[in-house]
């Protein structure tokens, strides 16, 4: 049954899709384990819609260990293979294969005693970027998404564009691309606030 609150356009009337926009896009997120599921999550989505990786989360959870980069990195190499017959994910074997690279990259730079959060985080200074979207104004990447998607690279991650990380930096609250007239707008503002000024404790 629609709930008439405004949303930004691109949810729809998907009640998944509508969760989701409400209570996880925009959302400033501090923890690095959780930042790597969403970048892994969001390199699964190219070439296709997020609605797709969206539904099958769940699947993707199942499948690589929640995300947790020590885990991924000791399963065996046959196990790539099951993951090509696990109808639950894109079976794609560069999208299946980049999981475990970014795994072993993010375990390379917690050895350089660098935290992910903090090596994401840098590009935006640490602060979420709040803008005041119409809705026929938001970019698919800038600057910023350039400079966190060759960092990415160089640092041995896949699937890393800059769309891909424009797309990953509005989803986990490092801008609020949420249009003004959206009813998550000003809660995702006061958010962002509180979270700039308060110490980010999380690592990982």
């Amino acid at each position: 049954m629609p709930d008439n609150l405004k949303r930004c356009s691109w949810c729809g009337d998907d009640p998944q899709y509508m969760r989701y926009h409400d209570k996880v896009w925009g959302r400033p997120v501090a923890d690095g384990q959780e930042l790597f599921a969403k970048l892994c999550l969001d390199g699964q989505q190219a070439g296709l819609s997020w609605i797709t990786i969206l539904r099958k989360q769940d699947n993707y959870e199942q499948a690589y260990c929640d995300f947790d980069p020590e885990q991924i990195v000791q399963l065996p190499e046959s196990y790539k293979e099951d993951l090509m017959q696990n109808a639950g994910i894109i079976r794609n074997r560069l999208k299946i294969e980049s999981i475990f690279k970014n795994a072993r990259a993010y375990l390379q730079l917690r050895e350089q005693g660098i935290a992910f959060n903090d090596f994401l985080w840098q590009f935006s200074d640490g602060t979420p970027r709040i803008f005041a979207r119409q809705g026929g104004d938001i970019p698919t990447s800038d600057e910023v998404s350039d400079r966190m998607a060759k960092a990415l690279k160089k640092a041995g991650f896949s699937f890393v564009g800059t769309t891909i990380c424009y797309a990953f930096m509005q989803a986990v609250g490092m801008v609020n691309d949420h249009v003004v007239h959206c009813h998550c707008y000003d809660e995702v503002c006061r958010e962002m606030r509180d979270f700039s000024l308060t110490a980010r404790e999380h690592h990982g």
